[in-house]
Order: C-alpha cells, then structure tokens, then sequence
C-alpha cells in the first residue's frame, strides 16, 4: 500500500507536526465541526468552542496518536489496539467520523504546510490517513 518512501515521508512530516500538535489537532477539529456539525455530539461533555483548553487537549491527542502510529506504519493495528477498543466500545463512535476527520486533517496540514504539501506528500498522508481510520474502525466488525 504505502510505499518505503512515502513511509519515511509521512513518518518525517508527522515528526515535524508533533511540537504544534494542539494547534493543528484544533485546527482540524474546528474545520470538522464547521464542516459536519453532527459530530459535536460526541463531545457534548466538553468545551469544544475555539481556542478552549478541551479542544487544544483533544486535539493534541489525536496528532500525538497519528505521529506515534506514523514511526511504524507496519505496525498500525497493534499500535492503535487501545484506542480502537475505546472508541468502539466506550465513546461508541460512529467510524464514519475517522474518515470526515482525515479529511478535515488534510486540510489543516495543506494549510500549514504550504509548499511543502506536494502532490506526493498530499497522496501520501491521505493514504496514511486513510489506513489509519480503517485500523481504527476494525473493531466495529
């Protein structure tokens, strides 16, 4: 699927993008919200409005998860084993969301990496991304 160059790319993009992971984790969150905003119902315990302490928190979280599954993309599943079952099981989210919010990521990383985001990098980290929401959504099955 992934390619051992677009591995090392995405491995080397998500590395840099780990110092500012709440800005944008947030960032990412807040354009899927606008975007869709049926998925503010799973944070309806939290403060999610822009620049809250709740959505800075969640949103690094999220790029930290994304980053550490990026240093061994071979080994995704074992990886993200925690948090599919929290999210399968406990949050019950629907996986369907995983693939709005790649998305929603997407743009955000297209934004704030500018020239950097080339065409390789775009078909990359989507595929990244991609994998990454289908791994997360194997306990739903």
């Amino acid at each position: 699927m992934l390619s051992k160059k677009e591995k090392k790319l995405i491995k080397e993009i998500w590395e840099r993008l780990t110092p500012v992971a709440e800005d944008i984790g947030s960032d990412a969150l807040l354009r899927m919200f606008a975007s869709y905003p049926g998925t503010k119902t799973y944070f309806s315990h939290l403060d999610i409005s822009p620049g809250s302490a709740h959505l800075y928190s969640h949103g690094k979280k999220i790029v930290l998860a994304i980053a550490e599954g990026a240093k061994d993309i071979s080994q995704l599943t074992v990886t993200l084993a925690p948090l599919q079952t929290l999210h399968a099981y406990q949050l019950r989210i629907d996986p369907t969301n995983f693939k709005l919010l790649s998305h929603c990521m997407l743009v955000t990383l297209a934004c704030y990496l500018g020239e950097e985001f080339t065409p390789v990098a775009h078909a990359a980290i989507d595929k990244y991304l991609s994998a990454f929401a289908a791994v997360l959504s194997e306990k739903y099955r």
